[in-house]
């Protein structure tokens, strides 16, 4: 069912100088802000020497040639489902090849979420930080202190707190300040190389392996070096919003710009001869003492939109792992019309949180910096491992060649990984958000099997007769007009048995026609279908929606207008003259009935499976009820609650004793 919206964003997805700018907005935020930070972490303390400067700027060079170039602009949004990307959308291309996939589904996609706690934070510090250089500011905008810590944090709890309102508003002004942004800094760094042009030498890679192999724990520097590319994972997570062209053509240009300012950098602190960086920001070194507030305000809204177009991801990423049953439902909430804008309270609550703690606990950015990375190289890599089964099972490429490709990925990012790891003591609040969400989302995805699995399922034809029965014996109170449940059964020949016993034995259910709906995930992000079977004309029917992963299933809705439908192509006819089902007046008896299991006590499970289903419940109690994750209205839904017994005690060792009866 197209719409509007859906046009817009066809039309965007076409290459255009449009989708160029917008992509530049959605798309680069994230590695487009990492000149701020990443030289300075290169150098750190080091003796500053020609040495590390070209084999940063090598390592730099070729690490956003390999990943972000080779891996993800060329190779992996090439994998797009009806143009959508992301982890997810790999994941829905590939499942249906091994049981396992979930597992680098689950951890790429934790990790992607946990990166979102200090994205902002380092972004927004990063800039901030540069006020201490405008004369009259240097004492009081101080890395660390107190001022400044309080007016990031003030800018990130803005950022939070405007996501209820979505970005609509300033949304259209975020391509042409990102182009700003990428023409800025491309002009800042070609000015030093004028005055350095041998510094264009440190693009060959031999300065690169140079450092690696001889200079002092020259290995350990890729820790620092991978901080350049951190943002490819948004390259293919907004595939949909953009476009493959879009982001290819784009791309040119990005890097390009990135490329010439690391390049300026390495030309301003060789032409210092400097022995050692010491406070300073190679990035803001390249601006003019006029021009610096210029520049930090424009660097500072970079990094605003950076952290905003993560934000969004994130929000975009939950409302996938819910309709893949990764996460418990919550609240989603649509602050605008535009598609694929949406807002989730409980999650905009809690990366607000961690944010906010991040801040606090590290205080500055130079010391987030040994923090950062470490998230993203292991969604990098789950990512591989996902592709590589595309590769092969999906677009069926030669064996020899795709081994050789993930060899080479595989290397680059096992490298990345073991320099990160060396940074993990300084970074324990990250290892307990990424093990918080991975234990969620395994838990809920095992539970969920385990529960579908003990579904007990009978022949519908077994019970159809008992349920016109039913419907036409006036003995029993009238209990609605169409009684709806919502069905697991794949098949339209099987029903839950415990549907059949909610209606015909816990207390019978007299209705006029009894409707029974079944959901479908698509593959596909944003596919709407449904199919309709009569079991018994104009009695029993069945409804398959085929959803995408990506809509939001408003069943109150999306039934009513099938009633709609069927009832004008005649195929449902309405006898109680107090009904209507016409569109401008729609008015029916309508009935949902929701069966919410609870774990019974007559249950022996084992230690996993026990754990397993305690921990699921718990979390069920916090999270959305089917009601309000269906999309259905209290005046017109009923909750019943059954047990759920999955593996009962059979054997009681209970004996009776038989008392004699006492002589008078």
């Amino acid at each position: 069912m197209p719409t509007s919206s859906s046009a817009g964003h066809n039309y965007l997805s076409k290459l255009s100088f449009a989708g160029l700018l917008v992509t530049l907005g959605i798309i680069y935020g994230d590695i487009g802000t990492s000149p701020l930070y990443v030289f300075r972490s290169i150098i750190g303390e080091r003796p500053i020497t020609e040495e590390l400067v070209y084999g940063g700027i090598s390592c730099v060079v070729w690490t956003l040639t390999l990943q972000t170039t080779f891996k993800y602009v060329f190779l992996t949004l090439r994998a797009d489902n009806k143009g959508e990307g992301g982890i997810f959308s790999l994941y829905a291309l590939v499942r249906r090849y091994a049981k396992w996939l979930y597992v680098p589904a689950i951890i790429g996609a934790a990790t992607l979420l946990a990166d979102g706690i200090i994205t902002p934070p380092i972004s927004v510090a990063s800039a901030i930080e540069g006020l201490g250089g405008v004369k009259g500011l240097e004492t009081i905008i101080v890395p660390g202190n107190n001022l400044t810590v309080g007016i990031v944090i003030g800018i990130i709890s803005l950022l939070f707190f405007f996501q209820r309102f979505g970005t609509k508003v300033v949304g259209f002004s975020f391509g042409p300040i990102m182009l700003i942004w990428f023409t800025m800094i491309m002009i800042l760094g070609a000015a030093q190389i004028a005055h350095m042009p041998e510094i264009l030498k440190a693009i060959n890679p031999y300065y690169g392996i140079e450092l690696l192999v001889n200079y002092p724990k020259g290995f350990w520097i890729l820790g620092a070096v991978f901080l350049c590319t951190t943002g490819a994972e948004a390259l293919y997570s907004d595939l949909g919003h953009c476009g493959r062209r879009n982001i290819q053509v784009s791309w040119i240009f990005v890097k390009f710009a990135l490329i010439i300012n690391y390049m300026g950098q390495g030309a301003w602190l060789l032409l210092q001869h400097s022995k050692s960086l010491g406070d300073l920001n190679p990035f803001y070194e390249l601006m003019p003492h006029w021009f610096l507030l210029v520049g930090i305000i424009i660097a500072t809204m970079a990094t605003i939109i950076a952290s905003q177009a993560l934000i969004s991801g994130s929000f975009t990423l939950i409302s996938e792992a819910i309709s893949m049953n990764f996460w418990p439902r919550v609240t989603i909430k649509f602050p605008t019309d535009i598609k694929g804008q949406i807002y989730i309270p409980s999650l905009n609550i809690i990366l607000w949180i961690g944010c906010i703690a991040m801040m606090l606990y590290f205080r500055e950015s130079g010391h987030m910096e040994a923090a950062y990375g470490f998230s993203i190289v292991i969604a990098m890599l789950m990512t591989t491992t996902l592709m590589y089964v595309y590769m092969h099972r999906v677009r069926k490429w030669n064996f020899a060649l795709i081994t050789l490709i993930m060899m080479v990925f595989i290397t680059v990012e096992l490298a990345f990984f073991i320099a990160n790891v060396a940074k993990i003591k300084q970074r324990w609040m990250f290892l307990f958000f990424e093990f918080g969400l991975t234990f969620i989302m395994v838990i809920w995805f095992r539970a969920r099997k385990i529960t579908n699995r003990y579904l007990q399922f009978v022949k519908f034809s077994d019970y159809l007769p008992r349920l016109i029965e039913l419907s036409e014996d006036t003995n029993f109170p009238k209990y609605a007009t169409h009684l709806v449940y919502l069905t697991k059964a794949d098949y339209d020949g099987e029903i839950e048995k415990r549907i059949m016993h909610s209606i015909l034995h816990r207390r019978a259910k007299r209705a006029e026609v009894y409707w029974f709906i079944h959901i479908d995930r698509a593959d596909a992000p944003f596919t709407m279908e449904y199919s309709t079977k009569e079991l018994v004309k104009g009695k029993v029917i069945r409804i398959d929606f085929k959803l995408g992963f990506r809509v939001q299933p408003r069943i109150n809705l999306l039934f009513k207008k099938v009633v709609q439908e069927m009832f004008n192509r005649g195929e449902i006819c309405v006898i109680n003259k107090y009904e209507s089902l016409q569109r401008e007046t729609f008015h029916a008896d309508i009935r949902f009935v929701i069966i919410e299991s609870f774990l019974s006590v007559e249950n022996e499970l084992s230690f996993k499976e026990g754990f397993i289903m305690d921990s699921y419940f718990a979390i069920k109690n916090w999270a959305q009820s089917d009601q309000k994750a269906f999309g259905l209205d209290n005046a017109s839904t009923v909750i019943e609650n059954v047990p759920l017994l999955i593996n009962p005690k059979v054997y009681l060792p209970l004996q009776r004793v038989d008392r004699r009866s006492s002589s008078v």
